[in-house]
């Protein structure tokens, strides 16, 4: 029954109160008792601590949960039977009095009504059993129609995919186990390929079976919303089954299905998954569900039962080709929305740029966003696109004030005339702003800005092309390399040639440097890291001495299923996945293990590798860079005459690399780069170039630094002939010089403001200079 004084939530509190002879009952809910201040009602409420606030959330509850006709219930319009045998009310029918209020509210008397035989509602309400119509309760809370947003033109063209969607047809047309689950990594389409079977739906380009259906799309967050009571969530799923089992044409489309297991999973219920198996199993729910490879292999293969339900459909990561067709297919949407132009040129940088430097991320997810923000970046340069916005807005207002002044019965003429004249200003400046607006080009550098945000590179370096870098990679290594001039040569000409992709087979460019320690190995491929992919973060460096032993092979490419670390990546092929752009050094090659050599060759051979989760990890963008001692050590002089120094040191080289590689390994490398030994002129360059890193430092300090060529030569002097080779010219400068400038910069830095550093005989003299003395 009705609360007596509110009429709207159930009355849980009866009063019985006797004026003169009469006996009069009332039932008050209890946000009403408590307004009238019934002693026992406030000190319990009290007592139990609940507010008024708290008190009005319940009574909404309440209010929710006993609704014969609210979606809990299943929409049946019947009351459950616990609260009828709570309220002694009786669904086959009520025998409450309708001639007044006060009796109409007071709990059932026992008295029948002839006169009325029709169904009453809930508390002496009307309950006539309502036909089953068009009104999709369960459907209209819990779901998206797909279709009818395909019908209004809500959801975005799709564009390629034409074989995933081919696939799903055909499942959906099969009479049992009618069940597609599209399969793939986060943003290659999955949920687009369900978005375009509703449009070809819309379009009538299925087969006859599904040209009637519909497509809605389920939210099950909202599903399970809500549902704090035991059976709530059951009622909701087994409610929303036979909706759809009634109306007969309603494809379901679950993202994120896996969550359909344990939705609503507690001790003594069903989770959702196993509510629709049966129906699943027999073809009564068609379901398209979407899922990533972990989550299905982690929750819907581990369920046997499930699983067999369910068609896999798996979707592939697009190409770039593929990705530039999507962009140019959708271009016109964001071009719309942020009032700007894309070129051809640069829908195809932004797949291009996501590609190279976006890691984390799939195709062509990674490239549509980069290309809505750059329009976004686009937009929010030009003001006048707001200002053009805000005009057109201005001239709206002043034409509706124009209106409503002229259909006055008397109208104002001067307020007119002053609307006019500011409507033509209006308009004249929305004329010049709407010329400008209207050709707000997105270009190179919004893009470039954009990935600079996300991924921290310069976007300098990123508008730069990969050709442009190529083209002048030989100077810019010459400059970090001294004395290796033939190495950079051969390295260059190696990285156009594989750049470039004369043949179809797509391999990573590969090298082994050879050559004593200390003439610049290393020091080469960090340099070329820094120039290829502008940031020395893309340089993968694996020390071989660490990979001797036969099971250092699952470092590389993880644990296999049953090892400890399985679930670890692979140090190798998951830093190649994050970043397939980038160079691996191989540091000491000579040094690993046969079984890690072998990895290695069907990397160089195939340009691809899987590691222990079964997944393909693609070293086609790598530069694979190998460095070995081999036949440093030989003291031989070789045989024969007028033969060069660096001739002898290259035959030595290749003799000691066919003694620990074999064959078919140095037949897949595509160059072998010897390094020769530096010289004193060698030396002194690479001593000019270390000094030279000491002035940023220092000019932070508000020091210049300064050197002559005589302090080069005696370092080189001191360095050279060495056994470390070039790494001795760090020590020396370690040790005769910066030792002096540190004490010089702790005793008197205040006074000086340029060091010198000359050279007299075999020592170094910093010279100190104070420009304001000088003066």
């Amino acid at each position: 029954m009705m609360c007596s004084n509110c009429k709207k939530r159930p009355a849980v509190v009866f009063i019985t109160s006797v004026q003169g002879n009469e006996k009069k009952n009332e039932g008050l809910c209890l946000t009403c008792a408590r307004e009238r201040k019934i002693p026992q009602v406030s000190e319990y409420m009290d007592r139990l601590g609940i507010t008024d606030d708290e008190l009005d959330q319940l009574s909404d509850q309440m209010m929710g949960m006993l609704d014969g006709d609210s979606f809990e219930m299943g929409g049946s319009g019947i009351m459950p039977d616990f609260i009828s045998n709570m309220f002694g009310i009786s669904n086959s029918g009520a025998g409450d009095n309708d001639d007044d209020d006060d009796d109409a509210n007071t709990p059932d008397d026992g008295k029948k009504s002839s006169e009325k035989p029709e169904k009453k509602g809930l508390f002496g309400g009307k309950k006539e059993k309502k036909k089953k119509d068009k009104e999709l309760k369960f459907l209209g809370s819990y779901c998206t129609n797909l279709s009818q947003k395909a019908a209004d033109g809500q959801l975005d063209r799709i564009i390629g995919r034409d074989k995933e969607i081919a696939r799903v047809v055909q499942i959906l047309s099969r009479r049992t186990k009618n069940n597609p689950c599209l399969i793939g990594e986060p943003g290659v389409g999955k949920t687009a390929i369900a978005e375009g079977i509703a449009q070809r739906i819309n379009e009538g380009n299925v087969p006859f079976n599904l040209a009637d259906k519909k497509v809605y799309l389920l939210d099950l967050t909202a599903l399970v919303a809500g549902t704090q009571f035991r059976g709530q969530f059951e009622s909701r799923v087994k409610g929303l089954v036979d909706e759809v089992k009634r109306e007969g044409n309603i494809i379901l489309f679950i993202d994120e299905v896996h969550n359909l297991v344990g939705a609503g999973d507690s001790e003594g219920s069903m989770n959702a998954a196993n509510i629709l198996k049966p129906a699943l199993s027999r073809g009564e729910v068609q379901v398209i569900g979407a899922t990533t490879f972990g989550e299905y292999r982690k929750y819907i293969e581990k369920d046997s039962a499930l699983e067999r339900r369910f068609q896999p459909v798996t979707v592939a990561e697009p190409t770039v080709e593929d990705t530039v067709s999507v962009l140019l297919g959708i271009k016109k949407y964001y071009e719309d929305y942020h009032k700007v132009h894309i070129s051809d040129y640069l829908v195809r940088v932004c797949a291009v740029l996501s590609e190279r430097y976006i890691t984390d991320r799939f195709l062509p997810d990674k490239a549509i966003d980069l290309m809505d923000e750059g329009c976004a970046h686009a937009c929010i340069r030009s003001p006048e696109i707001a200002e053009h916005v805000n005009i057109v807005k201005e001239i709206e207002v002043l034409e509706g004030m124009e209106k409503s002044i002229s259909e006055q019965t008397e109208p104002d003429y001067q307020a007119l005339a002053e609307i006019k004249g500011k409507l033509i200003r209006a308009r004249e400046k929305e004329t010049k702003l709407r010329e400008k607006a209207e050709n707000v080009q997105v270009t190179e550098d919004d893009i470039a800005k954009v990935v600079e945000l996300w991924t921290g590179i310069p976007a300098s370096k990123i508008a730069e092309t990969e050709f442009l870098k190529i083209a002048k990679l030989e100077g810019e290594l010459k400059k970090h390399v001294i004395g290796q001039d033939e190495a950079v040569e051969t390295l260059a000409k190696a990285i156009k040639r594989t750049r470039v992709r004369l043949n179809k087979r797509r391999r990573p460019a590969s090298f082994i440097f050879v050559g004593p320690t200390g003439v610049g190995k290393t020091e080469l491929v960090k340099a070329l890291a820094e120039e290829m992919f502008d940031s020395p973060e893309p340089l993968i460096r694996l020390d071989m001495t660490e990979y001797m032993e036969k099971h250092s092979v699952a470092r590389m490419i993880g644990s296999p299923p049953g090892y400890v670390g399985y679930d670890e990546a692979g140090q190798l092929t998951e830093k190649v996945r994050r970043r397939p752009y980038s160079v691996i050094l191989f540091d000491e090659i000579e040094k690993a293990h046969p079984d890690v050599m072998n990895i290695l060759m069907q990397i160089l051979d195939e340009g691809k590798v899987d590691d222990a989760h079964g997944r393909t990890v693609n070293f086609e963008n790598t530069i694979i860079c190998m460095t070995s001692n081999a036949g440093s050590t030989d003291k031989s002089t070789g045989v024969g005459f007028n033969r060069t120094q660096d001739e002898i040191t290259k035959e030595k080289a290749m003799k000691g690399l066919r003694d620990f590689l074999r064959p078919e390994f140095i037949s897949r490398i595509d160059e072998i780069v010897v390094f020769r030994q530096l010289s004193k002129k060698d030396f002194e360059g690479i001593a000019a170039l270390m000094l030279d890193e000491m002035k940023e430092p220092l000019e932070e300090k508000n020091i210049t630094l300064t050197y002559t060529d005589e302090a080069l030569a005696l370092i080189a002097e001191k360095s050279h002939g060495k056994p470390y080779g070039a790494r001795d010219i760090r020590r020396v400068i370690r040790q005769e010089i910066e030792d002096k400038i540190a004490e010089i910069i702790i005793d008197r830095a205040s006074e000086v403001d340029a060091i010198n550093i000359a050279a007299d005989g075999d020592m170094f003299v910093l010279q100190e200079k104070k420009e304001s003395a000088a003066e």
